[in-house]
């Protein structure tokens, strides 16, 4: 052990909303313990500018994200590795020093139509999801900081 703290990784399709959102929310939750990132099979190339608007709402501020490919991350001792949609499960390699492995699955907002309004509703809903699933997660880690995830 390099004395590194672990790195837990978020996976998503194109790494521009759900994966953002979640690293944005472990991060925030978590703490320096551990090292938060995200990216995605096939990575959009932005993050989504509705998911860093209601990221704002809830005062995390995701705007200096960028969109990476999980290849990035393949020489990297990953400890956990989190896919958030069913895309990016199936994809999902194994990687090396990778411990846990849990799947959480959320409907994409970059996919709502409508007006912005109707569009940020969704953002919203799903961050809400995300902000349950991934604060009850970060908590959970917190209490068994070296029990693994």
């Amino acid at each position: 052990m390099t004395g590194t703290p672990p790195l837990i990784l978020i996976l998503c399709t194109g790494n521009s909303c759900r994966s953002h959102l979640a690293e944005g929310i472990v991060r925030a939750a978590i703490g320096n313990g551990f090292r938060i990132a995200s990216a995605g099979s096939k990575p959009a190339g932005y993050v989504h500018p509705l998911a860093i608007k209601v990221m704002a709402e809830i005062g995390i501020d995701i705007s200096g994200h960028h969109s990476k490919h999980l290849q990035e991350f393949l020489t990297e001792p990953v400890e956990t590795v989190i896919t958030v949609c069913g895309n990016a499960d199936q994809a999902c390699p194994v990687f090396p020093g990778q411990v846990n492995r849990h799947h959480f699955p959320f409907d994409d907002p970059a996919h709502a139509t409508g007006t912005e309004e109707e569009q940020l509703a969704v953002f919203r809903r799903v961050r809400d999801e995300i902000r349950a699933v991934f604060g009850a997660y970060a908590a959970g880690r917190l209490d068994g900081r070296g029990a693994g995830g």
